[in-house]
């Protein structure tokens, strides 16, 4: 997968559409572009299936979604999240956030402290 260094979480997504100082901040110091971060499927479904969504907002989300590479599941991202589980009381999507980017070698950038000390 070459070019992509990063897999944000959906955290950072929400951050970043909502112009947060802190996830701006982030990518400035670690210069980092859009075009070298990947997202996961799981991240996409918890972006855009959020209840009350508007059009607006959807659409404001698709556009910052088609600037970065989607990582779909697949049966070794599986495999990785049944072993994050069983090794970190993670929730499910944590666990599929963190195995994707074990499964491709990519530095997860998130907000979230627990899920960032279990994802190494």
């Amino acid at each position: 997968m070459s070019g992509i260094k990063y897999l944000f979480d959906t955290n950072v997504i929400l951050g970043m559409y909502r112009k947060d100082a802190a996830i701006l901040q982030l990518c400035a110091t670690k210069a980092i572009t859009l075009p070298e971060c990947a997202y996961s499927a799981i991240t996409r479904m918890e972006l855009l299936g959020f209840p009350g969504i508007t059009l607006e907002e959807e659409r404001a989300i698709h556009n910052l979604l088609e600037r970065m590479t989607h990582l779909s599941l697949t049966p070794m991202i599986e495999d990785l999240t049944i072993q994050i589980r069983r090794q970190h009381r993670l929730k499910l999507p944590d666990a599929i956030i963190a195995a994707t980017a074990k499964a491709h070698s990519l530095a997860l950038l998130t907000l979230d402290k627990e899920l960032a000390a279990k994802a190494v």
